[in-house]
């Protein structure tokens, strides 16, 4: 794989139309379509025998859903990044799936330029954050007790200094944003950032929103 070509992906949808539409965004901008699946056990089976970079993966569906698909794929391949489909932004379902692990969520009226740079962008292993939006939803659902826990860990093996990164990387900063704001070289942020994942088990940044706010690091109102 080359930064060029773009990570390999498999389409998750009940819809033939809009997984077609995706298929031909993703291959016209380099990026390979690995396979298609129209609902989750096929996801969970396709991922299992293609092994993409990418899941793109619709919420609802008939049968297994993408939540426990999601849950599954990550279970079995813990490098795979799954990128979740819907068609409203604030869903609880979209916040139980940045909870497990998914790298962040896009809305089904996604510009193609967008959806394209989302996949190569979560296929480097980074997530996919729209501050504004991501902000409202684990707002929303983080203490509202709407749906399943989600990210449970203890802040105890945090420095101070990694417990005040955590908390503005809840805020929605960038690794840029905090190195000003912290009066920190951007390398001296990575190192931080990469520990925090690592003492609490995240995958991502989207896992990390999530926590700040189930933890109280970050609230509403802060």
């Amino acid at each position: 794989m080359t930064s060029t070509r773009g990570p390999r992906v498999l389409i998750v949808d009940d819809q033939e139309l809009i997984r077609a539409g995706f298929r031909l965004i993703l291959t016209a901008r380099g990026i390979e379509v690995a396979g298609e699946a129209a609902d989750g056990a096929a996801a969970v089976a396709a991922e299992r025998r293609l092994r993409p970079d990418v899941v793109l993966m619709d919420i609802r569906m008939p049968g297994m859903d993408g939540l426990e698909a999601t849950r599954r794929i990550l279970a079995q391949n813990s490098a795979c990044r799954v990128l979740m489909l819907t068609t409203f932004d604030l869903d609880r379902y979209v916040y139980a799936a940045l909870a497990i692990g998914a790298s962040g969520f896009l809305l089904k009226d996604v510009t193609a330029d967008h959806l394209a740079n989302a996949v190569r962008l979560v296929g480097t292993g980074d997530a996919l954050l729209a501050p504004s939006i991501t902000r409202r939803l684990v707002q929303r659902f983080a203490s509202a007790g709407d749906g399943p826990p989600a990210v449970h860990r203890d802040l105890a093996a945090l420095t101070p200094r990694e417990l005040e990164v955590l908390t503005l990387l809840g805020r929605g900063l960038s690794n840029t944003e905090l190195a000003d704001t912290l009066t920190l070289s951007e390398a001296t942020v990575k190192t931080h950032v990469a520990r925090i994942f690592a003492k609490l088990d995240l995958r991502d940044r989207a896992q990390a929103v999530v926590l700040a706010y189930e933890t109280g690091l970050v609230t509403p109102s802060g």
